[in-house]
């Protein structure tokens, strides 16, 4: 077959699985001087890292606690400084990094590095975790997580390490942190391989050093479903969202990983139960980003590869058992079809991307089947189509993280070379679930009550053998 056959062949193919999804927002067509859409104003801009530096990026909620953090990895080339960066918000006119920490020795560690940053709120405690991933060749390649108590802040001589997470071959590439519904404040994570791990955070402080001794359950994943994947190394989940169900009162967790999603309950952690899946997708080898909506019928999915739009698919009839899996989207969305969108927040009805090379996005998904563009800024300035080569495409440099502060609806990103970004989008001035009739539910955690609509029980700790 010669060569042009083979490409008219492989758009027609492109063109029809498109299609296939239904309706798609039109690519990005920024007007001449326009980096944004008019609704979307910055807020902040914080040139941190450099070429391919900045990793994920976090906020903390309470307004009274003005701090965003944000990885720096070492992903442009081994032995590269990496650590965690506080950047202070106080005055979003003047924010600035207010403290950097760096890996000891970085010139013989290895891997990323420093990739995922969250915070957890315990006993009257805040606590910064960051998700580390080290290879053999150097040292730290078990460790999976270090946290420091920040409580102290915004004075940065009371920042201290407080424990480390190890004995994690390969690390942690992601790592979310929940309030679960028995108490219990959790950090979740993930080496890519096998089950995702779940982490009492005050075990892991009492433990200090041997932090992994923390470990009160695991999320397996399915049965057939570990194995081979495109990307050689993901055979278990990739990124994960947790929250609370209050229709079946029920801790969920959202698995995105090998062949497709997964959705358990955990609210008994010792006993995790699949309730339902999506797998056998068209265009979907597996799974990146996964995340419900409010009332957990409808959720948003990301496959990490070139030309790829966010889905968005309606689990109903996987959580009432009429089909054994979901294998088709109800809608699907697109800043530019020739890219690809990252990581993503949900805050109903509008979702929050990190689209990479396209920068900041902002969608309406309140018709699920014809999702929509409502903001954007270019947060990427360098050329398009000319980066990281591979399995995922060209396209792998601008936006990697989005986070969203409730209080006040301030949208934060990370962007690969950019650095750190705060936008501030018009309309929209903070969320609370009840104001669009749905539940208060996101991943903005509330650390002092739990989740919304769940019971109020005593605290308990969950035993589990460390050694399986």
């Amino acid at each position: 077959m010669n060569r042009r056959v083979f490409m008219a062949r492989r758009i027609a193919a492109i063109a029809t699985a498109l299609v296939a999804l239904g309706p798609l927002s039109a690519p990005a067509q920024h007007p001449p001087g326009q980096q944004g859409s008019r609704n979307v104003k910055i807020a902040a801009h914080v040139p941190v890292g450099g070429w391919l530096r900045a990793a994920d990026v976090e906020i903390e909620q309470e307004l009274s606690r003005p701090y965003a953090y944000i990885a720096i990895d070492a992903l442009a080339s081994p032995g590269l400084p990496n650590g965690i960066d506080i950047i202070s918000l106080k005055d979003l006119s003047r924010a600035h990094v207010l403290y950097s920490w760096r890996i000891d020795n970085p010139e013989i560690h290895r891997g990323l590095g420093s990739l995922n940053p969250m915070y957890l709120k315990s006993h009257g405690r805040y606590f910064l975790t960051s998700a580390f991933q080290y290879q053999q060749a150097g040292p730290d390649s078990d460790l999976g997580a270090i946290v420091w108590d920040v409580t102290g802040l915004p004075d940065t001589s009371t920042i201290k390490e407080v424990a480390r997470i190890a004995s994690v071959p390969g690390g942690f590439h992601e790592t979310f942190s929940y309030k679960h519904s028995n108490g219990l404040a959790l950090l979740f994570g993930t080496s890519l391989r096998g089950a995702a791990y779940v982490y009492d955070i005050d075990k892991v402080v009492a433990n200090g050093r041997n932090g992994a001794a923390g470990l009160v359950g695991r999320v397996p994943v399915p049965e057939g479903t570990e194995g081979p994947a495109v990307v050689p190394s993901l055979t278990g989940y990739h990124d994960f969202y947790v929250g609370y169900d209050p229709a079946s009162h029920q801790d969920r967790f959202y698995g995105a990983g090998a062949q497709g999603y997964y959705v358990y309950d955990v609210t008994d952690l010792s006993a995790p139960r699949l309730l339902t899946s999506i797998t056998g997708v068209a265009g979907v080898p597996f799974g990146h980003t996964f995340m419900p909506e409010p009332t957990g019928r409808y959720v948003v999915g990301e496959t990490e590869h070139q030309y790829q739009p966010l889905r968005i698919f309606d689990l109903k009839p996987g959580l009432d058992g009429q089909v054994k899996t979901i294998s088709r989207p109800i809608g699907a969305w697109t800043a530019d079809w020739k890219h690809l969108s990252h990581n993503f927040e949900v805050r109903w009805p509008y979702v929050f991307v990190a689209a990479l090379e396209d920068g900041f996005y902002a969608f309406n998904m309140k018709d699920q089947t014809n999702p929509y563009t409502v903001g954007y800024y270019d947060t990427y300035d360098g050329p398009d189509g000319k980066n990281a080569a591979g399995v995922l495409g060209s396209v792998f440099n601008g936006a990697w993280g989005v986070d969203v502060r409730n209080a006040d609806g301030l949208i934060v990103i990370s962007d690969f070379t950019t650095g750190f970004w705060a936008f501030q989008m018009e309309g929209f001035d903070g969320w609370n679930g009840h104001q669009w009739g749905v539940p208060n539910v996101s991943s903005a955690q509330d650390w002092d009550n739990g989740p919304e609509g769940a019971p109020k029980p005593q605290r308990v700790s969950v035993q589990i053998d460390h050694e399986r």
